[in-house]
């Protein structure tokens, strides 16, 4: 299964939703899939789909599917991560106007380059051949992030007993 959201943002993410649904319709996509389309107004034909979802159902999906595809929001995307998923990232983009700025792009290409755990697609045209050759694409690819958390207790504690 594909689990693809689109965040909240009160734009629309119209381009991925429906491209996703034509993907399905023109059977390029063969597991199913279920979209998450927020504010979006193109209503999928070919896909299940909501508008919005509890937190714990995004988290189910996310945890429960083979991909994972998310716009540039990074709450979305470290979800996928930390469940040991490598989420395909679809940023929202200003000249389309999904978003405020670019923001999204920058991002997701920098977490791309620093940390290698997410895929990030800009052309939206990329993104049948990515998830059809995604088991491929992540095979040696790092499959999750470590905890901040754990490391500020960890880098905390030795402070604490150096003080000792």
């Amino acid at each position: 299964m594909i689990f693809v959201t689109v965040g909240t943002h009160e734009q629309p993410f119209n381009r991925i939703v429906e491209y996703i649904d034509n993907l399905k319709r023109d059977g390029k996509i063969h597991d199913e899939v279920f979209i998450q389309t927020g504010y979006s107004t193109y209503e999928p034909k070919y896909c299940k789909w909501s508008k919005l979802i509890p937190y714990s159902e995004m988290e189910k999906n996310v945890a429960d599917v083979r991909i994972v595809i998310t716009h540039g929001g990074p709450a979305s995307f470290i979800m996928a991560l930390q469940v040991g998923k490598i989420p395909i990232v679809v940023p929202r983009q200003l000249d389309f106007n999904e978003h405020v700025n670019n923001h999204q792009v920058e991002f997701s290409m920098k977490i791309a380059e620093r940390l290698g755990s997410i895929i990030p697609v800009v052309d939206i045209e990329e993104l049948a051949e990515t998830i059809k050759n995604y088991d491929y694409i992540v095979a040696d690819m790092k499959k999750s992030i470590g905890s901040n958390n754990k490391n500020f207790c960890s880098d905390f504690e030795k402070i604490v007993q150096e003080l000792y």
